[in-house]
């Protein structure tokens, strides 16, 4: 609504009722978009002004309808008042601009169609009107092929409760963890469940890398109004990785007013990435503000015992004779992710059928050792910086921050000293994991605790801990 604040123009109200009224105000609003897009060009006319409907114009109140709450926004912060002046130069003085929703949606033209009814049929992209908007499920990540432990016991929790209910239960969601670790399984699940549980719901499900593209594709082609359409007009918007769109500040612009508009209308968003919304480089604080609204659940590195039963049930879904002591065997070793675990197996039933062997240890040794030797080896930086984080109850985040007080710098440093002796990464690498320090920033720290390791019996005691702890 645009006040003019002006009550001597109240004067002329009758004079400007009477010059629209004699003539259509439909009519007047047409002089006025010829303006407009002389003002502003084609395509922004296209997208905000065309779609506006013009209702009345009565005791110097000029009402416009929209047929969203967003088109509606939008309009008012950056047309109503210009829409005012260019109406009070045409056809005398109005008090204010009025932009109302008064068009229903036109929700047919975007509806999002992501899963096949029958469940033995393949995953399918987005049906009608989406141009193949929506990304492709997978049937095998369902609840029932989901095991659950302890280290994603709360982020399933959530997802079920999303999946199963009615109405917003956390708004968004935001599940968040390392690479293979369940993220994306959980997504899908809920889009399967939501699909059998309520089929006439809207779903659309997408990497955050597909969303920036499909927003770049809609500015070259001057489409974005239907873009935002299509976005919005969904029940539950699923977008994974979201760490993607990090230092891209148009497409983060453009995902900030999705999400608002959708929180607007009480949909469901869910939400993955690889930290927390806190612990996310280059994403604007106002966006990073909004993803920790709802609940974030975190999914931690699997246990042995989690690993087991992963192991455990694909055996019983692939229906082949593993001795359960191969079984431990890789969840002892494979610890890394969850993808690498079950891509174990995979290959030792098709070494066994291929070659017609029993299997056994020493037989998965031999045909693993690369897999082996490489989860041997493997240690990241991130799995560093998590452990010494947690020993010290600092956050991940002060591994990155510019904080040089002594309770912040001296775990950053052991945190450096292991990632040089635990890691594979040259020491530009490290630097870029610790918040972009130069190389000789690294070195200083891994100097500085290779001193204290021989002469403060803490920190030689805190390391040694670290290390086996992260195991190394």
């Amino acid at each position: 609504m645009i006040e003019m604040g002006n009550a001597a123009a109240a004067k002329d109200i009758s004079q400007a009722v009477v010059s629209v009224h004699a003539m259509d105000v439909e009519l007047a609003w047409e002089q006025i978009k010829s303006l407009l897009q002389k003002e502003f060009g084609p395509a922004a006319c296209k997208s905000w002004i065309t779609p506006i409907v013009p209702q009345r114009f009565e005791r110097g109140v000029l009402e416009l309808g929209v047929s969203t709450r967003f088109i509606r926004d939008w309009v008012r912060t950056h047309y109503a008042d210009r829409i005012r002046h260019l109406w009070a130069q045409n056809f005398g003085t109005v008090v204010r601009v009025e932009i109302v929703v008064s068009a229903a949606k036109k929700e047919d033209e975007t509806v999002v169609s992501l899963l096949p009814a029958n469940a033995n049929e393949q995953p399918c992209e987005s049906l009608p009107i989406t141009d193949g908007l929506s990304s492709p499920l997978d049937l095998r990540f369902t609840f029932d092929n989901f095991v659950v432990g302890k280290p994603n016991e709360l982020a399933h929790a959530a997802a079920r409760r999303v999946a199963d209910s009615d109405t917003v239960a956390f708004n968004p969601l935001f599940l968040y963890g390392g690479v293979g670790l369940g993220k994306t399984h959980l997504m899908h699940a809920i889009a399967w469940a939501i699909r059998s549980r309520a089929p006439q719901r809207k779903v659309l499900y997408m990497s955050a890398e597909k969303f920036m593209y499909q927003f770049v594709r809609a500015i070259r082609g001057k489409d974005t109004m239907s873009f935002k359409e299509q976005f919005r007009s969904v029940d539950v918007l699923m977008i994974d990785d979201i760490q993607f769109i990090c230092g891209k500040e148009s497409t983060q612009e453009e995902f900030f007013h999705t999400f608002n508009a959708l929180i607007d209308q009480n949909k469901q968003i869910v939400i993955s990435a690889d930290k927390s919304p806190s612990d996310l480089d280059g994403l604007e604080e106002r966006l990073r503000s909004r993803l920790g609204w709802g609940l974030v659940a975190d999914l931690h590195p699997t246990t042995y015992e989690l690993r087991l039963g992963i192991l455990e049930q694909k055996r019983d879904m692939l229906k082949r004779a593993i001795p359960q002591n191969v079984l431990e065997f890789l969840a002892h070793k494979i610890t890394s992710n969850v993808r690498e675990l079950e891509g174990a197996l995979n290959r030792i039933v098709a070494h066994s059928e291929l070659i017609g062997r029993p299997v056994t240890i020493e037989g998965v040794q031999d045909l693993l050792q690369d897999l082996l030797r490489a989860n041997d080896r493997r240690v990241s930086v991130d799995d560093i910086q998590r452990k010494v984080a947690e020993h010290y109850n600092i956050r991940i985040s002060d591994m990155h921050s510019p904080r040089r007080s002594r309770q912040i710098a001296r775990p950053r440093q052991i945190a450096m000293y292991l990632s040089k002796a635990l890691t594979e990464h040259s020491l530009p690498e490290i630097g870029r994991k610790f918040g972009g320090r130069d190389h000789t920033t690294i070195m200083h720290g891994v100097r500085r605790i290779e001193e204290l390791v021989i002469s403060d019996r803490s920190i030689q005691e805190d390391v040694e801990l670290l290390r086996r702890a992260i195991g190394g």
